[in-house]
């Protein structure tokens, strides 16, 4: 994923990320122009208890699986580094998309952008689903079954001048993934449900963590620092935010109905985070389990120290949202827990140093080092 590919992927999840209940001030969504329904306390705590719950899934197994991916010289597992300067300028690129968004929403019809949206996020929803569930179709097929190795290989020029432009390999187990993925997909296309929304929510979250890595602390530093500003600007200086939120019909945001109880699968009154508020601080929780695995120590101190915060700072999201009846940008609450914590830690065990000095290096730039030590040492 290039750089502009990553601003256009994240930016419209930076629409909805600092929403964390499309409500009105009383805390309920109207059902018509006389009446409101009004939550129990029961389906509220349901509703909230399982949004936190979805939100640490894709953070967890995405940290582990970040690890790994770390390692992986399979290109298309290898993942994309943000460096400080990417860092800088995401919340100023993202804010241009995010107003871009709402004047779009503003002058053009909602139902044309939104079915043009509900095509595009279809194939990418697909093919993030399929990325997510080949290691575990990887367990499930036994040993016995016949898996063949395909390579999808597009290449431009002569024989000598000859450039790869697409190289793709893929077995048996991954079309599996993607017959399964693609019928989530027509689901989610034609009936545009909630479970199918957060399917496809879920697996793009888990894959930004996984494959979106930062280079250093530094770098993580700086782009929740960036992002912490952004959030609480088009939340409380402007309506943009929530009107984006609300208006945009994609999968960019997990949702979980306040009235399921009374209502079933068939509830309407949705309580919502948005995607950004999980990503964001789930690439810098990945990072500090790197981290903690280049100590060569059996404890994850920074990871688990930076989960807990985590914890901490969306469950102090959703008390004050409630106690004052408003929206709340997540980020306000999260980027504080998520560096203040790990960083406490540093202190007390005296590795602040460490901590910000630790530098990742691409796989590709391993590769090259690695090529070049062998040339030495065949030239010596």
């Amino acid at each position: 994923m290039s750089e502009a590919e990553l601003v256009q992927a994240s930016a419209p999840e930076a629409a909805a990320a600092a929403i964390l209940n499309a409500t009105d001030s009383n805390g309920t969504e109207a059902l018509n122009a006389t009446a409101k329904f009004v939550a129990s306390p029961e389906g509220t705590a349901l509703a909230y208890g399982s949004l936190v719950f979805m939100a640490l899934l894709p953070i967890f197994f995405g940290a582990l699986r970040s690890v790994t991916c770390s390692k992986s010289k399979n290109a298309s597992d290898m993942p994309e580094t943000i460096t400080s300067r990417d860092a800088a300028r995401f919340p100023i690129i993202a804010s241009c998309t995010l107003f871009g968004l709402y004047l779009f929403f503003k002058v053009f019809s909602q139902e044309y952008i939104n079915m043009l949206l509900s095509v595009y996020f279809f194939g990418l929803g697909v093919l993030a689903l399929s990325h997510t569930m080949s290691p575990l179709m990887s367990r499930i097929f036994p040993h016995s079954f016949s898996n063949k190795q395909y390579q999808l290989l597009f290449t431009q020029g002569a024989e000598e001048s000859k450039e790869e432009i697409v190289n793709y390999e893929f077995d048996t187990k991954n079309l599996v993934c993607l017959v399964i993925s693609s019928l989530v997909g027509v689901w989610y296309l034609l009936k545009k449900h909630w479970i199918a929304n957060n399917v496809f929510g879920l697996a793009f979250a888990l894959n930004g963590v996984e494959l979106l890595h930062l280079n250093n602390v530094s770098t993580g530093c700086i782009l929740l620092g960036g992002l912490f500003v952004y959030d609480v600007f088009w939340v409380f200086g402007t309506n943009v935010m929530v009107t984006v939120a609300k208006s945009f019909e994609a999968p960019i945001k997990l949702v979980f109905p306040q009235d399921l109880l009374e209502r079933g699968l068939d509830a309407s009154n949705f309580a919502m985070l948005g995607l950004g508020d999980i990503v964001i601080p789930g690439i810098f929780i990945a990072l500090l389990l790197r981290f903690d695995v280049s100590l060569k120590r059996n404890s994850r101190t920074y990871f688990y120290s930076s989960f807990l915060a985590y914890i901490f700072g969306l469950g102090l999201t959703i008390f004050v949202m409630h106690t004052f009846k408003h929206a709340q940008p997540a980020l306000l609450y999260l980027v504080p827990a998520c560096i203040g914590f790990p960083v406490i830690v540093a202190l007390i065990r005296g590795e602040f140093t460490e901590l910000f000095s630790y530098e990742e290096t691409p796989p590709e730039d391993t590769e090259a080092k690695e090529d070049d030590s062998e040339s030495e040492k065949k030239d010596q």
